[in-house]
């Protein structure tokens, strides 16, 4: 099996962002300059997908619009000479999404990250997929995807992205138990959601990045809902564990910037700034001068 299909799960509430969220949809939040969601469809292109399927609420759907051509946006821009480098700007964008197709399915309501991935079932046929989350951003030379793909091309078997966190922040992570196989490769033993520090089973966390079998449909139908309405995707890989299926756990490589929160936006949105070669001297003197 190869891997040549992503599914994003983007149909959340967004809540963390209110009242922003309302109006407009936490993935097309700005990093820099570009939304969220750009970031993630970018890696999944680097890692040589070639079709990307979005799992959205109906009220979310424009967010495929900024993948698609403008023509009226294009042909004004054109007529203008005075905005036509603008119109490069849109032409350098459609150049990077060359050879990528994108699908569109609902989720009525937002029922768990495991009710999208299982929405999404029809896309894929017997091969691999991988799962990724707008909300997490990554700054690195090999993009995280790749990185685990190159673990599933050999083993054929679920991987899933983890990196390591300080011991106060394993409450809001899903976190694994795993027995070491080699350097940052690991056999996950379990997934525990959101643990007390004191019953976390490792400081390894998920990093919204997987790579999938179409057995997990099988398990998602299987899993039963939460407290909250939801069908949760570690809930249904636990499900495989017990059934003595192998998942494999890879520390992925590179810079982890998180998007999910309002402040882990903030300073994502500050270092990449403060090192984007065009903006980052320019931000650094005015910073200078209004600590004066």
């Amino acid at each position: 099996m190869d891997v040549k299909k992503a599914i994003i799960p983007a149909a959340g509430l967004g809540t963390r962002f209110l009242p922003l969220s309302k109006v407009l949809p936490k993935e097309l939040l700005p990093l820099v300059d570009v939304p969220l969601i750009d970031f993630v469809v970018q890696e999944a292109k680097n890692s040589e997908i070639d079709k990307i399927i979005f799992v959205l609420q109906e009220s979310k759907k424009f967010i495929l619009d900024y993948f698609k051509q403008n023509k009226k946006l294009e042909n004004i821009l054109e007529k203008d000479s005075r905005r036509r480098e603008y119109l490069k700007i849109i032409k350098e964008k459609e150049k990077e999404l060359e050879n990528l197709s994108f699908s569109l399915i609902f989720q009525p309501f937002p029922k768990g990250d495991g009710d999208a991935v299982m929405r999404a079932r029809n896309f894929i046929k017997k091969e691999g997929f991988a799962v990724m989350f707008p909300d997490d951003v990554f700054e690195s030379k090999v993009p995280p995807l790749a990185q685990i793909k190159k673990i599933f091309q050999t083993s054929q078997k679920p991987v899933i992205g983890l990196k390591r966190i300080p011991k106060d922040k394993v409450s809001s992570y899903g976190i694994v138990s795993v027995e070491k196989i080699a350097s940052n490769l690991f056999k996950i033993k379990g997934i525990k959601e959101k643990p007390n520090p004191d019953e976390a089973p490792s400081d390894l966390a998920i990093v919204g990045r997987y790579i999938l079998t179409p057995e997990i449909f099988s398990y998602l139908k299987k899993t039963k809902e939460n407290k909250k309405g939801e069908i949760v995707l570690a809930e249904a890989l636990n499900l495989m564990i017990e059934d003595g299926k192998i998942i494999y756990g890879y520390e992925i490589s590179g810079k982890w910037l998180e998007c999910g929160r309002k402040i882990d936006w903030f300073k994502s949105n500050l270092y990449l700034l403060l090192n984007h070669p065009e903006y980052g001297p320019i931000l650094k003197e005015f910073l200078k001068e209004i600590k004066k």
